[in-house]
């Protein structure tokens, strides 16, 4: 864990040469469907099934459903379909995402100097970053990384590596991208093992561009003036809880040709059972404790998880407003999920200067990753 601050009796902790958020971006695919529509599109009639998806605390999801056949049923997608499913809307959702985020932050695509890309839906080579700065226009002459296969929580771990990038190169611009199309990485068999993960994942995409504290003449040239609103990147905590490696993975499915993503059902308990040594270390680290944190954004893992991260943590549901209200309205959009709610608390204007935020991601490991930030 690297801490950059250190925390003052009297005082928001200070800091030096950190990187800040400065724009943030999300996007989804076209398609929108509630649980109910859902089902009927696909003929679910079991009762054990129905109530998983109508008790999960999600009302709608953007899913680019299967083709229908000419009987009006949808037709199971190969693995080869399926990936090229996952491009296509990675490409789509991440360039409209990175579009919002720069127009945010008030900068343009000739900016940008460094592109991380976060997905796990599908694979890719070369990885989603080449494609969108071709794509998009982007300089050729920017860093680029890839993080694939990481699952959930891979959004703090490749913002950890972006502002270590923004960090080492003061006044350039980084921008992270998650990008999950969820529609990509489906198996509809009709068992209880896949309707958990059937009744969950949604596609969107977001990103948010990354800047350390540069002269004042570079944000001139960039004309992007430093605001308030924009928080400092802190430090980062991690967690492997090691005996729950299998709890979240993907297995290959001989009878159906492609990848099923598994999730154990008493996964959210492990979560949450681990949630507090983690923050603590985190908080630790800049001499606070968890009463200082004013935000808190974590991930929408789904009902069970949030609940069991809200009570070990001592959070009331205020807190969580922005994670329960992205699984309301997008269900778990993967690695992207952290920042559709740090957008929400972003839009919400309540964040005022030397409050501290918690962000926290939770995914395949199993792992619970952390960031502390201050306005």
């Amino acid at each position: 864990m690297t801490i950059t601050a250190q925390a003052s009796e009297t005082g928001p902790a200070k800091t030096t040469g950190g990187a800040r958020i400065v724009g943030v971006g999300t996007a989804t695919t076209g398609e929108s469907h509630s649980q109910a529509e859902l089902l009927d599109l696909f003929a679910i009639t079991d009762p054990r099934v129905r109530s998983v998806f109508l008790n999960s605390a999600i009302e709608r999801r953007h899913l680019v459903l299967p083709p229908q056949d000419s009987d009006g049923i949808r037709v199971s997608e190969p693995q080869g379909a399926l990936l090229a499913k996952h491009k296509r809307l990675t490409l789509g959702m991440g360039a409209d995402a990175v579009r919002a985020c720069l127009d945010n932050a008030g900068l343009t695509l000739a900016d940008v100097d460094h592109l991380c890309c976060v997905t796990t839906t599908g694979f890719l080579t070369p990885g989603l970053s080449a494609h969108l700065i071709r794509e998009m226009g982007l300089p050729h002459t920017a860093g680029r990384l890839d993080v694939v296969g990481m699952g959930c929580n891979a959004g703090l771990n490749a913002l950890n590596a972006t502002a270590g990038w923004a960090a080492a190169n003061p006044g350039k611009v980084a921008v992270l991208l998650c990008a999950e199309a969820c529609s990509a990485a489906y198996v509809i068999d009709g068992s209880m093992r896949t309707a958990v993960v059937n009744s969950l994942f949604g596609d969107g995409a977001a990103a948010v561009a990354v800047m350390a504290d540069p002269p004042d003449a570079a944000y001139a040239a960039l004309e992007v003036p430093p605001r308030a609103g924009n928080p400092r990147i802190l430090g980062f905590a991690s967690h492997l809880i090691s005996e729950a490696i299998g709890a979240m993975r993907y297995d290959w499915d001989d009878a159906q040709g492609k990848f099923s993503f598994y999730l154990d059902p008493d996964i959210p308990y492990v979560v949450g059972a681990n949630a507090e040594q983690v923050v603590d270390r985190l908080l630790s680290g800049a001499g606070l404790r968890r009463s200082d944190v004013r935000h808190w954004l974590v991930h929408s893992g789904g009902k069970k998880v949030i609940d069991a991260v809200r009570v070990n943590l001592g959070l009331t549901r205020h807190d969580v407003r922005h994670t329960t209200g992205v699984l309301r309205d997008y269900g778990n959009v993967s690695s992207a999920s952290f920042l559709f709610s740090y957008e929400r608390l972003f839009a919400e204007g309540v964040t005022g200067p030397g409050d501290h935020g918690v962000l926290m991601t939770m995914g395949p490991g199993s792992t619970i990753e952390t960031a502390l930030v201050q306005w």
